[in-house]
């Protein structure tokens, strides 16, 4: 075939492909030196091992969709996903995207930190992985005791970042670590080398994680040329670029580069792939699977992300001509559910079960995927080691904290939900919950200590679910937080701040309202007058400055760094003015809600008679209601 010849041959399928005509359906058959690379990927699994329930919208023999419940996700079928679409395509990628670490009880509460993780990992047994943000949440040491982990087995996966250089006395330094972590690997499938080039977020990382104060990340986009470069130099002309950069900074990254053929992403949890995934139930897609942009040069890019926390296995068919330029990508983000399916709390029935399958099958999406026998069983010890955490004593309550979600005297919205001891001590009705206030100032505390910074903190009342006294349990405190929600920051102005609070009464006291979105912070206190019009109900709100202890009134031209769980960051509880804060100013710190109340716990003085962490009532001072009127 002639250049020309192909070159408009491959102009064609891109503009058929890219406009979806040939989405879902037979593609015309590539010219005869062509080459197809089948890429299996995932990311941001967040030491999520175990499955989870999940509510989807399908047919189950009626005319309507109905709600339908059923495991899903988990790494045990993430391995047997990878395994089974290996098995049918000739050139496999399997691949990781970064962000192994942080999330569960899994990280650091089932042995070393990141052991369950890596065990999972080599039943996968990829063939490289990027370092994302949170490989970073234990310092370099602790990501090479994971690495070190990671490698025990045969698998001895490529661990890569062209933008990382660990300083001088980092334990991954060239000088302790040599080649553990590598800047690009190259991988020959069916007799073509294909170059991996590896990145990792670099501002995030060095705010937000804790790499060694040495270790500097260089531009991603600079890097990435760099290597690119280097690779092209060695006759390579198919590059895969994993980065673990985000969707949006991965469109404009692609944009400014030169000679990448496909973008494996992470760092955003986006989920990519046709509407349907709404439809049914799974998320809100942000952009097609695979996205299919142009670089510099005007050369065609495919862009893929599987989402987050173990529930979806990308597979990404892109096929290359002899000059190693991408002719067409086509592909499919599997989601991986069972097949328990309950419809209001009971079995399916034969009839049903048979129209669910079948429903699930025609979404082209969802996939029943069983648990693979042999993670499950690497998994086992694991899961035993957290049940054992979760009866391990944690700390002491000497005095009840009291759980209320609104304040209020006898007959008040929410009176009841005290108990009797602290409804007569009178200070849950001045002030709300202890138990919500302290949980407030733990996100605080953590996010100022380890995760960079924050001036103040959010959580919604129906947020927190007990009261605690006496000796407290592991399980105890993940009944306090029940949720699994990530800790995100936010940079917010002092309107904003206003916003959010007004945000937060409106959704109480408007109409149709309820009690659970009743805010408590931390670092920043207001008057409520319940009776007050929309928008009005807060007042004289100060901020306590964190070096200091002064309160003071917000300041119009600072941004406020906000520590706050990804439910009310992106919107939940009816905190809009969270809702629209622009993706420049919000960072997903992705720690799980209850190990930063963990954390928060081992920062405690010990208590004398246990050597338990001693937890107590805060100082009147700190508490996010100063004054509150309520209604009449």
């Amino acid at each position: 075939m002639q250049k020309t010849t192909r070159g408009r041959w491959r102009a064609l399928v891109w503009a058929l492909v890219g406009a979806g005509v040939l989405a879902g359906c037979a593609s015309p058959q590539p010219p005869a030196e062509s080459y197809t690379l089948t890429v299996l990927h995932t990311n941001d699994h967040h030491s999520t091992l175990q499955s989870r329930s999940k509510t989807l919208q399908l047919h189950a023999g009626g005319g309507a969709p109905v709600e339908v419940a059923v495991d899903a996700g988990g790494f045990a079928r993430v391995t047997t996903a990878m395994a089974e679409l290996a098995a049918a395509s000739p050139h496999v990628l399997k691949l990781h995207a970064g962000d192994a670490l942080t999330g569960t009880l899994f990280y650091n509460r089932a042995g070393a930190v990141g052991e369950a993780d890596a065990a999972l990992m080599n039943t996968v047994c990829f063939d490289a992985f990027t370092l994302g943000n949170h490989e970073f949440d234990s310092g370099d040491s602790g990501l090479k005791g994971f690495l070190d982990l990671l490698h025990q087995g045969t698998c001895k996966t490529p661990v890569l970042s062209a933008n990382v250089h660990f300083g001088p006395n980092s334990a991954l330094s060239a000088a302790h670590a040599p080649g553990q972590v590598q800047s690009s690997t190259v991988l020959e499938r069916g007799g073509q080398r294909i170059g991996i080039v590896g990145l990792t977020v670099a501002q995030k990382t060095k705010a937000s994680s804790s790499p060694d104060p040495d270790t500097t990340f260089e531009d991603e986009t600079v890097a990435a040329q760099r290597e690119i470069d280097r690779l092209h130099a060695q006759g390579i002309n198919k590059i895969i670029v994993m980065a673990h950069t985000g969707y949006e900074r991965d469109v404009h990254m692609v944009a400014q580069l030169r000679g990448v053929d496909v973008l494996v992403g992470g760092d955003s949890h986006t989920l990519l792939g046709p509407d349907g995934l709404r439809t049914h139930g799974v998320g809100t897609p942000a952009g097609a699977y695979p996205t299919r942009v142009t670089d510099k040069e005007g050369k065609n890019v495919c862009i893929v992300q599987a989402w987050e926390y173990a529930q979806v296995v990308g597979e990404l068919q892109v096929t290359f001509d002899a000059q190693g330029d991408v002719q067409r990508c086509v592909g499919t983000p599997h989601v991986l559910v069972g097949d328990n399916f309950t419809i209001q709390g009971q079995p399916a029935t034969p009839a049903q079960d048979a129209a669910l399958r079948a429903s699930a099958a025609a979404s082209g999406f969802l996939r029943i995927t069983a648990p693979s026998a042999q993670a499950s069983a690497v998994l086992a010890p694991y899961q035993e080691r957290v049940a054992v955490f979760s009866r391990t004593l944690v700390a002491v309550a000497p005095e009840e904290l009291c759980a209320r979600r609104v304040p209020g005297g006898p007959g008040s919205s929410d009176y009841s939900r005290s108990s009797v001891a602290c409804n007569a001590q009178g200070s849950v009705g001045l002030h709300g919950g202890e138990i919500q206030q302290i949980v407030a100032q733990a996100y605080l505390d953590v996010a100022q200590a380890r995760y960079g910074g924050a001036d103040i903190s959010l959580q919604s009342a129906g947020g927190v679910r007990i009261p605690l006294q006496g000796q407290i349990t592991a399980a105890q405190v993940i009944q306090v937080l029940p949720f699994g929600n990530m800790l995100f920051r936010l940079d917010i102005t002092a309107d904003e701040v206003k916003g959010m609070l007004e945000d937060g009464l409106e959704a109480v006291y408007g109409p149709g309202g309820s009690v659970g979105p009743y805010p408590y912070t931390g670092g920043l206190r207001f008057d409520v007058n319940a009776a007050a019009a929309k928008g009005q109900r807060v007042s004289a709100i100060e901020v306590r400055h964190p070096s200091t202890g002064v309160w003071g009134p917000l300041e119009s031209g600072k941004l406020y760094k906000l520590a706050v769980l990804a439910f009310n960051a992106r919107g939940g509880d009816g905190y809009k003015t969270l809702a629209a804060v622009p993706a420049a100013r919000r960072m997903d710190i992705g720690v799980l809600d209850t190990d930063v109340f963990f954390s928060y716990l081992e920062q405690q003085p010990k208590d004398s008679a246990t050597g338990l962490p001693l937890l107590r009532r805060l100082p009147e001072a700190l508490y996010s209601t100063k004054n509150f009127k309520d209604l009449p």
